[in-house]
């Protein structure tokens, strides 16, 4: 052997040089199917929620021989339809009524009894139109003994 020698790698020093390249290879994944997977899941959720203006109702509950009970209109709403104090009436002629009222007497007092079953929803609407109208005080009424 001359003077010249060639620097041999350390054992074992290849396949570890092999091992750290499939190591990158494998630590190079690609992130773009994870952000689709994740702006996917941020659509579905913001079509699925509900973007729904919650509004508070104020609303009291009249009780039978409660004070205050006198003097004030009572709105039937039945299944076949609305009465004023015990007279039918469309519910677009009922709005006009209240109207004329609470302009000549703002703090009218209005008594809505829903029926035996009558929606919740078709309650709140009435009541809706009534506060249009210019109702401020709006009270449910039960029927005699319940609250």
């Amino acid at each position: 052997m001359s003077g010249t020698t060639e620097r041999q790698p350390p054992i074992g020093s290849a396949p570890t040089e092999a091992r750290h390249k499939t190591m990158r290879r494998r630590s190079a994944i690609s992130l773009t199917p994870l952000i689709d997977v994740v702006f996917i899941l941020l659509v579905f959720f913001m079509l699925a929620s509900s973007f729904m203006n919650w509004r508070v109702l104020e609303l009291g509950i009249a009780r039978p021989g409660g004070d205050g009970v006198t003097g004030a209109m009572l709105v039937e709403l039945r299944q076949d339809g609305l009465r004023l104090s015990g007279v039918e009436i469309a519910e677009d002629r009922l709005i006009q009524n209240l109207s004329a009222r609470f302009a000549e007497d703002p703090a009218q007092r209005i008594l809505v009894k829903p029926g035996q079953g009558v929606p919740l929803q078709r309650a709140v609407d009435l009541i809706e139109r009534i506060g249009a109208a210019g109702g401020r005080d709006v009270s449910f009424v039960t029927a005699a003994g319940g609250t």
